[in-house]
């Protein structure tokens, strides 16, 4: 894989008229044999690409859910080199992009050249460090750019339009657009301002804009789609696959597929 492919998988779905759509779930909870299940599962259901969690002890960004999983995938001793082994194993059956979220502790102390090398390695495409600020952004860039992986950029709504647009120039494969202020999590509504703060996004961004954080049910996806080149569900497909609610994740799937011309 690699970081044109992540942007062009998201651009031929809005070019078809929908919009693209991420699920996030955390490798490794229920264990590392189930991945190669859950990957091909949503491949098949219509995902654009994965968002590949790495559980970690202190995740910042996540909220009661995906901490939970965390919890769960470190229990049984999930790692990075464990998941990236795994999803290297997968790579001729696993079709759609894959982007692993990390915190940067556990790049650092797996070492940034090695793990960069061992992405390309797995056909990782896309990168996300939520806990990495852009101004230090540099640390992993490097390396990654030289395995063509995009380090993909995150930004808040709290975000002053200068800051908006040096962090839309930087990113890669797309621009994650935090839909709520806070820690990931289902929202029953968001803010009256987020159309305002989409479209200035996808002004300012020269790679598709995905809209993530507090989306949950496929009336939420399709909002946000009328706002957004696609969407990204986190907690919600992470409960559904806990609890093994696969038809409340092709829902939630399905309705990013209408039509939107």
């Amino acid at each position: 894989m690699s970081k044109a492919k992540l942007q062009s998988a998201i651009e031929r779905v809005v070019a078809s008229g929908g919009r693209a759509f991420i699920p996030y779930i955390m490798a490794g909870d229920g264990g590392l044999t189930k991945l190669r299940d859950q990957l091909l599962f949503l491949q098949e259901a219509g995902a654009t690409a994965v968002e590949l969690g790495i559980p970690f002890s202190d995740p910042v960004a996540d909220g009661p859910t995906i901490q939970e999983a965390g919890k769960r995938a470190l229990a049984l001793g999930v790692t990075l080199r464990g998941v990236l082994e795994e999803v290297g194993r997968l790579r001729e059956e696993v079709s759609i992009p894959i982007v692993l979220m990390t915190y940067l502790n556990p790049v650092y102390r797996y070492g940034i050249e090695a793990f960069a090398n061992d992405c390309a390695e797995a056909g990782v495409s896309g990168v996300i460090v939520p806990d990495l600020p852009l101004e230090e952004s540099e640390l992993l860039h490097h390396d990654l750019n030289e395995q063509d992986i995009a380090l993909i950029q995150l930004v808040s709504l709290t975000s002053p339009v200068k800051r908006i647009e040096r962090i839309a120039q930087a990113s890669e494969g797309f621009l994650y657009a935090v839909a709520v202020t806070g820690i990931t999590g289902a929202r029953a509504a968001f803010t009256a301002d987020i159309g305002v703060h989409l479209e200035r996004l996808k002004e300012a961004s020269p790679v598709p804009v995905m809209a993530g954080f507090g989306i949950s049910t496929p009336e939420q996806v399709r909002e946000m789609g009328k706002l957004a080149d696609g969407v990204i569900v986190g907690s919600r497909i992470v409960d559904a696959l806990h609890e093994g609610d696969l038809e409340a994740v092709k829902a939630l799937i399905g309705a990013s597929k209408m039509v939107y011309r």
